[in-house]
């Protein structure tokens, strides 16, 4: 299981895009030397070691004289992996979101990185209802002023802790919101939304026929990636809200199926 504490330091954190960067090769390659990142990210080395010291006092990077690493410890927690990947875009997403949702509306929102960022966005606001089947979500959210946060039960997934299945389902078609969030493993213009595993798709088609409005979350990663299961169709989405425009084609077709698109800046 997670740890609420660990997670809560990743999605409060507010890295600029140089930090980022800075954490995505070290994901990507383990460890890296001062100068080596200094080169790669096109800036001082006095600049990297003050990012350094300041990552590694939030326990994020491992440091020793001369160089940094990615700490082994965090290979066991796979939702604190994704968190770190891709942050500033995921954070400026979870904002443009937030301010899509008005004080006191109904929502349901499913598992994922950017979510849990959204779920923090969210806290300023007042009076949510919000029906999750994410538990750190749902822990978020209901630090909100005056809102309700209902979390579905189910077989919980150890690397996320979140709850699918039938009882997650059942749960779920209880309500009738204002406003589904939901997330995607890959977004292909051939297909429509993608998810990675059928229960992940089951759930985001509980939300999409339970909700008046649906919000994508979804990073420019999300553009190129793989995905295995159809979540759901574009014609289901009324606002898609990314880092960067979508490829011509996808573009095309997210026009076709009326679906708004909104780069979060």
């Amino acid at each position: 299981m997670i740890e609420s504490d660990q997670l809560s330091v990743l999605s409060n954190l507010r890295l600029n895009d140089r930090q980022g960067q800075l954490l995505e090769q070290l994901r990507r390659h383990r460890s890296a030397t001062i100068a080596a990142l200094a080169k790669e990210l096109d800036v001082s080395t006095e600049t990297v070691r003050r990012d350094v010291r300041w990552l590694a006092a939030k326990g994020l990077v491992a440091k020793s004289h001369g160089s940094v690493a990615w700490p082994d410890r965090r290979e066991d927690r796979p939702l604190e992996r994704r968190l770190l990947v891709n942050m500033p875009a995921k954070q400026a997403i979870a904002a443009a979101v937030a301010r899509e949702i008005a004080d006191g509306e109904s929502l349901l929102i499913d598992t994922a990185s950017t979510n849990i960022y959204v779920a923090e966005a969210l806290q300023g606001h007042r009076g949510l209802t919000a029906i999750t089947n994410s538990a750190p979500i749902a822990q978020r959210l209901s630090q909100g002023q005056g809102s309700k946060v209902l979390l579905a039960g189910g077989e919980v997934r150890a690397d996320d802790s979140a709850a699918f299945g039938p009882s997650t389902l059942a749960f779920l078609e209880q309500f009738q919101v204002d406003t589904a969030i939901i997330s995607a493993a890959a977004i292909n213009a051939e297909i429509g939304v993608m998810d990675n595993h059928l229960c992940e798709a089951e759930v985001c088609q509980a939300l999409v026929r339970h909700a008046h409005r649906v919000i994508l979350a979804a990073d420019q990663t999300k553009f190129s990636a793989q995905g295995l299961v159809v979540a759901c169709k574009f014609a289901d989405i009324d606002l898609l809200i990314t880092d960067a425009p979508p490829p011509a084609e996808l573009a095309k077709r997210l026009e076709a199926a009326d679906v708004e698109v909104q780069i979060a800046g």
